[in-house]
């Protein structure tokens, strides 16, 4: 072979050698995508800010001695407006404000305004990532089983288990009937739990209760949406309402409460993914090499299906402050001494006129971090979902 030759060998080997396919990694061109949407940058930009001034709250506010007090009752300097200065006479040293000044105000009772919006912000901050988390891992489980054993039947020595479980912790809980109907209840339970867990033939001569027994009623993915759909009926609101209004007031309460009512959504978005998902190839690629089958889930289906629940996890951040901030109006949020956005504006409200700022100043935060978020989701959208984005 001439050196001519051996050196354009060389060359071509190289060529194929060297990868022809973008180089750039997954997080990289996300953001290379994200970053041309400004609107979306901007919410993300308010988000952190809002995390911070949050997390800052929490530390300026809470102890026995904090540093803003959004407890501290100052009566001589109600209704004070914002950017005002403290009448230094009339106030006790303690009493005086650690910045020198009202940022926003006081209220009827002379608190400071900054200081209640600063503890405001991390309890609106931890009832919407709270919330949302429990409603997105109630909708990862329920869409997963739905989407992949959707299919699977569900008999009747599966309902009556269940039924007579629930009736017998209700019975506990709740103390309505005695503790032995609720014991039997919950034994008879178990005694049929175990029964339909047993390996038994399903065809063969089979006496007339155990066919009975084994009789499909419906499939895991219709009782798991028919639940959806009832739980969709109910306007969200007014369920949560009603709840808290039964339960004591707590701020744990409410975020468990928004938790197991807004779970629909993410149950929607992981349902229809696995469906999808459930028959391509490299699903049908690893049944057929025996992978087990929460591997499948959990490795290879779960990553593929998780970007529509961080948008609809984004969006509901936003919907659980908006609760929560809606509770808070109507009396029912968190009970005091904690200060929340809601409310603020709620004791601002008969004071509208003549203390404008009680009712702005919490109502534009509110504004603004909810804008923040929705756009925010909206950037993800656009920058995960491949049908959106813009091929140049």
């Amino acid at each position: 072979m001439s050196p001519i030759s051996r050196d354009i060998t060389t060359a071509s080997d190289t060529i194929m050698d060297t990868p022809s396919g973008p180089t750039r990694s997954r997080f990289t061109e996300f953001w290379g995508l994200f970053r041309k949407n400004s609107l979306a940058v901007t919410g993300l930009a308010i988000f952190a800010l809002f995390f911070l001034t949050a997390l800052a709250g929490l530390l300026v506010t809470s102890g026995t001695q904090p540093l803003l007090d959004p407890a501290q009752v100052r009566l001589q300097e109600k209704l004070k407006p914002p950017m005002s200065k403290p009448n230094v006479e009339t106030l006790r040293p303690e009493e005086l404000p650690t910045l020198g000044i009202y940022l926003f105000g006081t209220d009827n009772l002379g608190r400071d305004i900054f200081a209640r919006m600063l503890q405001g912000a991390w309890v609106s901050l931890t009832v919407g990532f709270v919330a949302v988390g429990i409603s997105v891992i109630i909708g990862i489980f329920l869409g997963g089983i739905a989407g992949y054993f959707g299919e699977a039947p569900i008999r009747v020595d599966h309902m009556i288990p269940a039924v007579l479980l629930t009736m017998g912790f209700i019975a506990a809980v709740t103390g309505e009937t005695g503790v032995a109907l609720s014991l039997i209840a919950i034994g008879a339970g178990v005694v049929f739990l175990s029964m339909a867990a047993q390996k038994m033939p399903l065809t063969g001569n089979l006496s007339a209760p155990v066919r009975l027994l084994r009789t499909p009623v419906l499939t895991v993915d219709a009782l798991i949406m028919r639940l959806v759909d009832i739980m969709l009926c109910f306007p969200s609101f007014f369920l949560i309402l009603t709840v808290v209004a039964l339960l004591p007031a707590s701020l744990y309460n409410i975020m468990i409460i928004i938790g197991l009512t807004s779970w629909m959504g993410t149950t929607r978005f992981v349902r229809a993914e696995f469906l999808s998902l459930r028959e391509q190839d490299f699903v049908l690629a690893a049944r057929a090499m025996g992978v087990n089958t929460y591997r499948i889930i959990f490795r290879h289906m779960m990553p593929n299906a998780i970007a529509p629940v961080l948008v609809s996890a984004t969006i509901g951040i936003a919907s659980a402050i908006l609760t929560e901030a809606g509770l808070s109006f109507l009396g029912f949020g968190a009970p005091p001494p904690h200060a929340t956005w809601g409310n603020i504006l709620s004791g601002g409200k008969d004071f509208i006129f003549d203390a404008p700022w009680l009712t702005f100043v919490p109502g534009i935060a509110i504004l603004i971090v909810v804008l923040s978020f929705n756009l925010f989701g909206e950037g993800l959208r656009d920058a995960l979902n491949p049908k959106l984005r813009e091929r140049h």
